[in-house]
This record gives structure tokens, sequence and C-alpha cells, in this order.
């Protein structure tokens, strides 16, 4: 009857697994599991304790490593959001200089300002000006002229 017990915890553990998506909480399932197996053969709660605790650190140690490799072979890191915008060519709509303006980015008109050069005497990028996004601050697209922004 021990074992139905360690098949609940596994059964639980899985819901956890399936909330935050770890991979540690999946090496915790076979741990239980084979802890339940140690029930179901008639060991006592000690060594089904250690059985499960024993199983749970091998699987941490060895496959672990392993799963997570094979996980992030198969699943391309892809930019979403604001990072995803990053490199991407705009045109300007209102002029942007240091301190703002706006451009049209994928369909999208955002905020826009140009890259601080620390120079005095800020250039004036003209509305239709064709400028490349250097990062995001915030919900603002930090800018440079296409020929600029290519520059070295």
């Amino acid at each position: 009857m021990d074992w139905m017990w360690w098949v609940g915890a596994a059964i639980a553990l899985g819901i956890v697994e399936i909330l935050i998506l770890d991979v540690v909480v999946l090496m915790l399932i076979g741990g239980a599991l084979a802890a339940a197996l140690a029930a179901a053969l008639g060991a006592p709660v000690w060594l089904q304790v250690v059985v499960g605790c024993a199983t749970s650190v091998i699987l941490v140690v060895t496959l672990r490593p392993w799963v997570l490799r094979q996980l992030r072979q198969r699943v391309p890191l892809t930019e979403t959001n604001a990072a995803a915008q990053v490199g991407r060519h705009a045109v300007v709509v209102a002029d942007v200089s240091e301190a703002g303006g706006r451009v049209k980015l994928v369909g999208e008109v955002w905020t826009a300002r140009l890259e601080d050069d620390g120079l005095p005497g800020s250039p004036v990028l003209p509305v239709g000006a064709e400028v490349q996004v250097l990062r995001i601050d915030g919900a603002t697209a930090v800018v440079a002229p296409v020929n600029a922004a290519s520059a070295p």
C-alpha cells in the first residue's frame, strides 16, 4: 500500500513539472517511481526513501544535462517582442534627434532618438530618412542613420 503514496507523489510532482517546466522536477518523479517500485517489492520505508533520494540524485547528475542539451538543440532561440526589433531598419516619420522623434518600424510607429555620440550640435534626421535600430530603451528605439549604423 506504501507504493500508492509514492505514485501519488509522482503525480503531484508531474503537475508541478507541467506548471514550472523545469527538468529537475522530472528527475524527482523518477525517484518517486523508484521508491514506489521498492515499496511494491516489500522494502521498509527507510529503504524506500533512500532508493527514491539516490535515484533522484543520480538522475539529476547524469540524465538532466543530457536532456537539457537535447532540448536546446531542438528548440532554436528566437528573439521576440522588443529584442526582435534590434538591427531592423525603420523610416523616420517625425524628425529624430538625440532629444526624440518618431520612426515607423515594422508597420508600427515608435518613439525614437538618435544614439548620443557625445559631440556638440547633434544632427537631426529628416522625415523619410532610413535608420537602423541599435537597441531598445524601454519603449524608445535608439537609432542611427543606416550609413552610420553599418560603419565600424
